[in-house]
This record gives structure tokens, sequence and C-alpha cells, in this order.
């Protein structure tokens, strides 16, 4: 009976499912919507801290707002969704440069507590043409 318990309190039901579907439809909408009219290039596998970028997320994806002209694109692994929703995105690179696989920290920006972690994937770049 004990190993059904667990399985259940592991499991999401339907409406669940569907809202958190719902949910990410509408993050790949926003997505798609902030890099309409831009053409992807060629991944980078690092990118200049300097100047500051505007960062903003959506679900795993993090878009570094360059210029009007040029916003690098990075699908992350690990939980920083937080982003989407306000969190403060935290990078510890003493190379001045963002590269694949490097960690950052989300923190809520009131109460200052780690909401989550992730690592980059490359950094796409999407020019105007």
């Amino acid at each position: 009976m004990l190993p059904a318990v667990v399985l259940g309190a592991c499991t999401q039901t339907q409406a669940e499912v569907e809202r958190a579907q719902v949910r990410d439809a509408g993050v790949q909408e926003k997505l798609a919507k902030e890099l309409a009219g831009l053409v992807p290039g060629k991944p980078e596998t690092c990118i200049s801290q300097f100047p500051q970028k505007q960062s903003s997320g959506y679900g795993a994806t993090i878009l570094y707002r360059v210029n009007n002209g040029l916003v690098y694109r990075s699908d992350t692994v690990g939980g920083c969704e937080g982003i989407g929703r306000g969190d403060i995105l935290v990078t510890r690179t003493p190379s001045g440069q963002l590269c694949r696989g490097d960690i950052a920290q989300t923190f809520d920006q009131s109460s200052r507590f780690p909401t989550g972690s992730c690592s980059f994937g490359e950094f796409v770049p999407y020019r105007k043409p």
C-alpha cells in the first residue's frame, strides 16, 4: 500500500497537466513575439557581459537584449524560470563572459532568498535582417 501512496503523490492530475500546457504555450507565444522579425545566427559558446545587457526570462529561456538589433537567446537547464516572474538573475563569472555551462542563480527581489539555479546553454544571436 505504501508504494501506491508514494507513487500517487508523485503524479500530476490531468487538470494540472493541462494548466501546465496552457502556461507553456503562453510562454512560447511571448518568446516568439520577442524574437519576431529577428533572424537566428550561428550559436556562440560565450558572450561578453559588457556592455550591460537587459535580461528577461521565458520559461527555461533567457534573452539578453544588447540593442534593438541584437538579442542573444540561451536555453537553460535547471531552475531559473523565476526570472519570468521578476526574480533577480545572479552570475559569478570572473572572466567577464557568460559561457555555456556557467551556473546562474535566481533570488527573490524582496526577500533575497535563493529561488533556483541553472546552467546556460549556447548563446544564439538573433539579429535584424
